[in-house]
């Protein structure tokens, strides 16, 4: 099974750069794509597929586009969506290729209607078309994602409602009549007008299944996120707790046995920092963080063992995130899933904009940390350094939906912004229109 990633906004902590950062990868060749729009973060998206590239994102003049090149040149042919960014930093542009070499882009929703073009001809950006999917339930969109489910076949998810009050809906595409169906005939979790899910995944795991966690939200106040989840399914159409149980949709704050830790309202989680990752035996390990019993903010992990989630607290802050309100929001804090190191051991990225970042290595059998690892970094240094003179920008980066042809090569988009402003337009001067590069590692 192959999970096309999300396009994700990557707010950058800043962190020390210890010596072992001299073995990290290089750049390799580094394209200007386009000038683009620095007033407020949103997040663009890099696709590779086969001997050609797509870039999604808007323009300096907030124009939603589409550029693309053939790996073997550097110039980009360009082309505008019928698609204005406002000042939402939830507004994300996402892209993704179907069987038969078709392009589909998503995206500048936030709570509004369906945004959404396909190509009339394969792999080619002058020939993109808006289009509905269902025509059902599609004026009020939030999140849009595409992916890969059972059978390679294109799968599209989004929120239908509002921040405390959504369903997850899932459809499916048919590349023989190139229409969209409803992979399920209900939602996968609904929030029954009280709550919504913040979805992580569901993402491809090491077993066979595909994986997903999430926190519920009462309110579009973001303190209000409570009760960390989890459900597996092979088919993406049947899904189970992590004891094996069969789960009846939708998936509700009722549904026995997914709630793998009930952190309350105001208990100090929040979406997007909810995560499945694996150790050696191929167990989910879902993390997160919450207020700890003197009520500071604390990373635990929690893993399935004889009926119970066993919990453990990695960190040991003196530190508390205290978040509230609505809007996009920066994250003080990063949780990154887990992932098998050598045998016995278990290694886990963080950072933490007040107590510092790096990676911890977890004993396997306890899920406690027993020191930290020195991970080379996956980004060259040099990539670290702002271009921009203008206060408070901050750099951005989106890795690649497809992958690079080239062995142990991969690529990403970088670009520079300022900050988080909770959605509200800003005043006063703002930076000029960075550059969107297109980054070649190794």
């Amino acid at each position: 099974m192959k999970l096309s990633k999300l396009a994700i906004l990557l707010f950058v902590l800043p962190v020390l750069v210890p010596a072992w950062a001299e073995s990290s990868p290089r750049v390799l060749e580094k394209i200007e794509v386009d000038k683009v729009w620095s007033g407020h973060p949103v997040g663009f998206a890099l696709l590779t597929q086969g001997g050609r590239q797509f870039a999604a994102y808007y323009d300096a003049e907030r124009h939603m586009t589409v550029a693309a090149r053939k790996l073997d040149e550097k110039d980009w042919h360009r082309a505008r969506l019928p698609e204005d960014l406002g000042w939402d930093s939830h507004n994300y542009v996402t892209i993704a290729v179907d069987g038969t070499d078709g392009l589909h882009v998503s995206g500048n929703m936030h709570v509004r209607p369906l945004v959404y073009f396909r190509t009339k001809e394969p792999l080619n950006i002058d020939t993109f078309e808006r289009a509905p999917m269902t025509g059902l339930r599609e004026s009020r969109v939030t999140y849009p994602a595409f992916f890969k489910g059972a059978e390679d076949k294109l799968i599209f998810t989004y929120r239908d409602g509002s921040s405390g009050n959504g369903d997850q809906l899932y459809n499916v595409y048919d590349t023989a009549d190139r229409t969209w169906h409803r992979l399920l005939d209900t939602p996968l979790c609904a929030g029954n007008g009280k709550m919504n899910a913040y979805l992580n995944g569901p993402i491809p795991g090491p077993d066979g299944c595909f994986h997903l966690c999430w926190v519920w939200r009462n309110t579009p106040a973001c303190e209000t996120n409570h009760d960390v989840s989890y459900a597996r399914s092979r088919d993406l159409i049947h899904w189970e707790n992590a004891a094996g149980e069969a789960l009846e949709l939708p998936i509700t704050i009722d549904t026995k046995g997914v709630v793998v830790d009930p952190v309350p309202p105001g208990g100090g989680a929040i979406n997007g920092n909810t995560k499945v990752g694996f150790d050696h035996q191929k167990r989910p390990i879902v993390s997160y963080h919450k207020y700890d019993a003197a009520g500071k903010t604390q990373i635990f992990n929690a893993r399935l063992e004889a009926g119970k989630w066993n919990i453990q607290q990695a960190s040991d802050w003196d530190y508390r995130w205290e978040f509230s309100g609505g809007g996009a929001i920066p994250f003080e804090v990063g949780v990154s899933p887990v992932s098998p190191a050598e045998e016995g051991f278990l290694l886990q990225p963080f950072s933490n904009a007040k107590c510092g970042s790096g990676t911890w290595k977890l004993d396997e059998a306890t899920l406690k940390p027993v020191g930290m690892a020195q991970v080379p970094s996956r980004i060259p240094v040099e990539l670290g350094r702002l271009e921009s003179d203008f206060p408070g920008m901050q750099i951005r980066r989106s890795e690649d939906l497809g992958a690079c042809p080239e062995k142990d090569t991969r690529f990403l988009l970088q670009w520079e912004t300022l900050g988080a402003n909770r959605d509200r337009p800003r005043e006063g001067a703002l930076p000029a229109p960075s550059k969107l590069w297109l980054v070649k590692i190794r």
